[in-house]
This record gives C-alpha cells, sequence and structure tokens, in this order.
C-alpha cells in the first residue's frame, strides 16, 4: 500500500469525484458512513459523544457524523467552533441537514468559552489534514483543554494539529487522539514515534477512492499488507532436495553470548533453507549441538572469531549476533567483507564494529542488509532523536552504499537501494525482548540462502518475524514472552501465509 502526501490525498478525492461521478458531499457521507461503522462495532450503546467540528470538510465530516450516530440512537451533542470564516459548501449542507434533527448544536467564535465535557467520548473534526501551520492562540488553548480533559478521543482522519508530512515539534500542539480513523491510505506520520501520544491507535477505513489513481501514484514510502507478502513467498517443489533450498553461512556468539548464536541458528532453521553452517567459538559446540543439532559448525577461535574459513561454497552470509567486539573480531569483519562474494547480513556486535570502522562501508558486497535497533543506527548511520531525520539519513545510507537497511522497532522501516522504504504492519511491544533481534537476523540470512533476492528476504523476514510476534502474543500474551516464542511460531506465521 502507498503511504500519500498530504496534496496526493486531495488530489485522490477530487480524481474521484471526476472519475466516478459522485458528488464530494456524497464522498463525504461515504466516509463518515465509514466512520460510524467502526464507532457502532466498538463502542458501546450506552456511549455519549461530543463532535468537535471546524468549519472545513473535516468539520463537514463530523456533522455527518454525528447526524449518523444520532439516526443509530447514540446521544450526540456538536460543538462547531468558527474559528475561520472560510466555510466549505459540504459543511453548509451538513449543518443543514443536521439541524432537521433533535441534536443540541452549539456554534462558537475562538472569543467564546467552549465547553469540554468530561464524561463522554470526544469525536475530533476540526481540521483534519488541512493543517499549514502550527495551532496557534484560542484554537490551541482549546485543543490543549480536550487533550487535558483526559476523555477518550476519536479523531477522524488525522488528528488535528498533526502534520502529515513533516514532524510536529514537542512544543506544537496537536489533539492527543486515543483513536485515529483514517481514510485508504495511513499518513507518513503516523509512523514515527514522536507521533505516538497525537495518533493513539490508528484504523484504515476504505472509502473506495480511485483505484486508478492509487495504482498510477508515485510514492516512495509503502506499508506492507499480506497480499503484497503472499505474493513473494516461494512454494516448495515436489522434486527437490536440501541442496535447492541454500546453504547459509551464519557467523555468531562468543564464550559469554552463546544464547545469540543458538537463537539466530535455531530461526534459520525455521527459514526453510537447506542446510545451515555456524560459525562459532570453540567453547560454543557443545551447546550449539545439544540446542540445535540440525546445523553443522566451523570452530573459528577459542573464545571468539578468529579465522575466516572459506566462503565461496556458501549462498548467504550472516554476522553479528554476540560476536563481541574484540580486536580478533573486528579483523574477522574486515576479512569477511574483503573476501564475500555475495550480500552479508550485518547484525548487533557487527554493526558496532562497522561503527568504529565506517571506511569499510565503501566495499560491502552490493545488496547486503543491515539490521539496527535505533541505538546502533545513531552509532552507524546518524545521531539524531528526529525520526525524519533518521528516515531521510537511512534513505541516503541505503543509496549511497546500495545496500538495504532495516531500522527495528514499531513498524520496522526498510529501506532499499532505489529510495523506496516499506514500513512493516505486523508485530507487537512483546517483541522487545532479549534475543529477538538475533531471531530476525537468522530468519533472513536463512531466507537469503533460499535464494529470495535481498530485497524480498529483508520484506518476508521482517514481516513473518512479526507474525510469529503476533501469533504468540495471542498465545503467551505480551508481558511473558521471550524471543524463543517467536521462533516457535515461525511455522504458524508461514501457515498463515498459505505455504
Amino acid at each position: 500500500m502507498k503511504i500519500l502526501s498530504a496534496h496526493q490525498r486531495r488530489e485522490a478525492d477530487a480524481v474521484t469525484i471526476q472519475n466516478e461521478s459522485i458528488s464530494s458531499v456524497d464522498l463525504m457521507e461515504r466516509a463518515s458512513t465509514a466512520c460510524v461503522g467502526w464507532i457502532i462495532q466498538n463502542c458501546t450503546a450506552e456511549s455519549e459523544f461530543q463532535v468537535f467540528c471546524g468549519t472545513g470538510n473535516n468539520g463537514g465530516d463530523g456533522l455527518a457524523i454525528a447526524r449518523l450516530l444520532s439516526n443509530a440512537n447514540f446521544r450526540v451533542t456538536v460543538s462547531v467552533i468558527r474559528f475561520s470564516e472560510t466555510v466549505t459548501d459540504d459543511f453548509k449542507i451538513n449543518l443543514e441537514r443536521l439541524r432537521k434533527l433533535p441534536i443540541e448544536i452549539k456554534e462558537y467564535t475562538l472569543a467564546d468559552s467552549i465547553d469540554v465535557k468530561d464524561d463522554c467520548i470526544i469525536i475530533d473534526a476540526l481540521l483534519g489534514s488541512g493543517l499549514s501551520k502550527p495551532l496557534e492562540g484560542q484554537l490551541k488553548q482549546l485543543v490543549e483543554a480536550i487533550n487535558a480533559s483526559n476523555v477518550f478521543v476519536i479523531s477522524i482522519d488525522v488528528p488535528s494539529g498533526l502534520f502529515i508530512d513533516d514532524i510536529n515539534n514537542k512544543k506544537q500542539v496537536s489533539i492527543h487522539a486515543n483513536i485515529s480513523l483514517t481514510f485508504q491510505t495511513p499518513p507518513l506520520s503516523f509512523f514515527v514515534e514522536e507521533n505516538r501520544l497525537r495518533v493513539g491507535n490508528w484504523n484504515l477505513l476504505d472509502i473506495g477512492l480511485s483505484a486508478g489513481f492509487l495504482e498510477k501514484a508515485e510514492s516512495s514510502y509503502h506499508y506492507l499488507e499480506p497480499q503484497q507478502i503472499t505474493e513473494i513467498v516461494q512454494v516448495r517443489e515436489k522434486y527437490s532436495h536440501k541442496g535447492s533450498y541454500g546453504h547459509a553461512v551464519l557467523f555468531a556468539g562468543t564464550k559469554t553470548k552463546g544464547g545469540a548464536a543458538i537463537l539466530s541458528a535455531l530461526a534459520a532453521m525455521r527459514s526453510g533453507l537447506g542446510l545451515l553452517t555456524m560459525g562459532i567459538p570453540n567453547s560454543l559446540l557443545v551447546p550449539m549441538q545439544v540446542r540445535c543439532p540440525e546445523a553443522m559448525t566451523l570452530l573459528l577461535g577459542e573464545e571468539d572469531l578468529a579465522d575466516v574459513p572459506p566462503i565461496d561454497s556458501y549462498n548467504s552470509i550472516g554476522i553479528g549476533p554476540g560476536i563481541g567486539v574484540s580486536k580478533s573480531t573486528a579483523n574477522f569483519l574486515k576479512t569477511l567483507i574483503q573476501n564475500a562474494q555475495v550480500p552479508i547480513l550485518f547484525d548487533a556486535d557487527a554493526l558496532n564494529i562497522l561503527s568504529n570502522n565506517k571506511t569499510w562501508l565503501g566495499f560491502i558486497p552490493a545488496n547486503s542488509i543491515f539490521t539496527p535497533h535505533v541505538g546502533e543506527f545513531k552509532r552507524l548511520i546518524l545521531n539524531s532523536d528526529n525520526s525524519f531525520d533518521r528516515l531521510q539519513a537511512q534513505i541516503e545510507f541505503s543509496k549511497k552504499f546500495k545496500c538495504i537497511v532495516i531500522l527495528k522497532g514499531p513498524n520496522s522501516q526498510i529501506s532499499l537501494p532505489d529510495g523506496r522504504v516499506y514500513f512493516n504492519s505486523t508485530g507487537n511491544p512483546g517483541m522487545a525482548t532479549a534475543g529477538s533481534g538475533d531471531v530476525l537476523s537468522g530468519l533472513i540470512t536463512g531466507l537469503l540462502a533460499r535464494r529470495y533476492h535481498p530485497m524480498y528476504a529483508a520484506i518476508l523476514g521482517v514481516y513473518l518475524h512479526g507474525l510469529a510476534g503476533d501469533i504468540a502474543a495471542d498465545k503467551f500474551g505480551e508481558e511473558a514472552m521471550k524471543a524463543g516464542d517467536i521462533i516457535e511460531e515461525i511455522p504458524s506465521a508461514f501457515k498463515k501465509l498459505g505455504v
């Protein structure tokens, strides 16, 4: 699914109106009906609503929603805030429709004292995506009063005060929604950490915007959907053997971090690859053979990695989980980069070593994959707390080094060498636990061995990892999850994709 800019979202509305011969007010009715359908499904019959409406099209949505809720026998009051002299035609039509019903409608200017109820659900239809500058004055004070009321807030399309294509700084005020009901495609600003309290949980409502426009619209940003994933999953052939599914080598572990090596090995074996060789220190031989007997081993040093073996026979190479940052390990990584003829997956301590040796980046094989968490990202790519700045730096890094970067987190973001970015739609906070990243590294390394293009290995690996985490969360709950639970549910994740 493409993530569209504010301009493209408005253009999608216009093209739909023109090509479908539907009036703008009828498209507004379609959107409002979708919102009310969600509300009826998720709110109790005893719920009472206070709908705050501006005088633009977002306000028109709010008026239509108020009318439809009243028709569904909900208690509704409407507060129209005339903060601008601009009034859209669709707002006027919906206000006239609403006045025919026995609904309390209060109209305010910003000079008035505006009543914010504390015993109902607030529906925010003040501004939507029409914001062009930060809130100020009495409108800002109204939004602050709604936030201070601590009532449940549902924002329509976009929380009022939130920018779509940029980031609000901490001093800029917007509605803090519990739920955002947005239309057709999610805005880019929904995917940044700074907006988590502003957006709340968001739900995507299909309002039938022009499929032709959405297909042709150009966007570098995409949101992963199940259909996209099922289209890239490979199906195993009847007349195949283990050699058909590739041979991965994964360099992992130290004497004190053997668990990382074991978790990554177990995850790799769940990827469907044919053969796995684990390059490990001598001290991990017995634990590895006991916990993952399917894996072969290369012993490469007493306590950490020291001697790079021949690597020409492997279809994929992964390095990083638990390897430490010793001088011998750093030399191992440098030699590996110099000798590799296939893309390398870099994770964990491999990233930390590269952070201190950035000149090596110029020698990495094309389409290599980096899997940093935010801390590793700051050390390797850009030390910034601004999510939009990090996103742009991630894109430029992928372009410069012709590599794929997976910045792990909620909606993990995958940047490609051509500048495209994919945001993941699976996963949950229960996956924020020790070893979860090692599982992802092993899984993607295994998919690379299966000869998935690195782009697809990264996208499929991230999606499967999150989906397995979601299945584990349903089974164990988010609080008690551990990395091993994710591994155990990888088969269920594959089955959910139909393979």
